[in-house]
């Protein structure tokens, strides 16, 4: 979430394109010179302040922050408490993973059963918790970056493992495009991580391939859920028969 301070720094650096000096937007806001060096310096200010600087930068208010949201950094993961929140109601997380997929809010609103509203709802305390951040036209902007994960054991994907796995994993996964692959062995400890990194390559193929796919029409393009997992592990079951 972009601070005051965030906007004070952006306002700096917009006073040196305009090639304004703190004299002319001193004269330009009724203050004092050194008052405006103080203010601009303590990075804090009123937003009604922010937006008179604005108006004598000739620099929209909505745009400004617009571009400091933008260059907010992305978020990795989320906190427990965002985790928790999220997970606390079964439609927010479902707009959760739709916006991690870029749907639009009136996509959600066809495809399932939620009003425009309800969807306006969830999407507004996604945009709270810091998922997204909501622009006109109920458009949004994702926060979350390409390398964002759910927490390993946090409350998401603890939901998921006990309330989706055995629903996934019932498939036959025998329909067009669809494979299920189970591979045990022992490999050199050194081998195991490249393994994982070609994982991780395949699991960026398919979120990059998506987000190029919807361009198409949607009669076009099916829904499919990727899943892959390596670890050292042996059945429960199996390791109880060991010597």
């Amino acid at each position: 979430m972009s601070t005051t301070a965030d906007l004070v720094t952006a306002l700096k650096k917009e006073l040196k394109l305009a090639q304004m000096t703190y004299a002319d937007l001193a004269a330009a806001l009724g203050m004092a010179e050194s008052s405006v060096k103080r203010m601009l310096a303590k990075g804090d200010m009123p937003l009604s302040r922010i937006d008179a600087i604005c108006r004598a930068l000739k620099l929209d208010f909505g745009e400004l922050a617009r571009r400091v949201a933008d260059a907010q950094p992305l978020l990795t993961e989320l906190t427990l408490e965002q985790e928790r929140a999220v997970v606390a109601d079964k439609k927010l997380l479902l707009c959760a993973i739709c916006v991690l997929s870029q749907w639009t809010l009136e996509q959600v609103a066809s495809s399932y059963r939620l009003s425009q509203a309800e969807c306006i709802k969830y999407f507004a305390q996604l945009d709270r918790i810091g998922i997204i951040e909501l622009r006109p036209l109920n458009r949004y902007r994702l926060k979350l970056a390409k390398t964002f994960r759910w927490r390993a054991h946090g409350p998401v994907m603890d939901f998921f493992r006990e309330h989706a796995v055995l629903d996934y994993f019932s498939g036959s996964f025998d329909g067009v495009g669809e494979g299920l692959l189970l591979v045990h062995g022992s490999i050199s400890r050194g081998l195991a991580p490249s393994f994982l990194e070609r994982l991780q390559r395949v699991a960026q193929d398919f979120a990059q391939q998506h987000h190029a796919d919807q361009r198409m029409p949607e009669k076009e393009r099916e829904g499919y859920t990727l899943l892959l997992a390596m670890r050292s592990w042996e059945f429960g079951a199996f390791a109880a028969l060991r010597r």
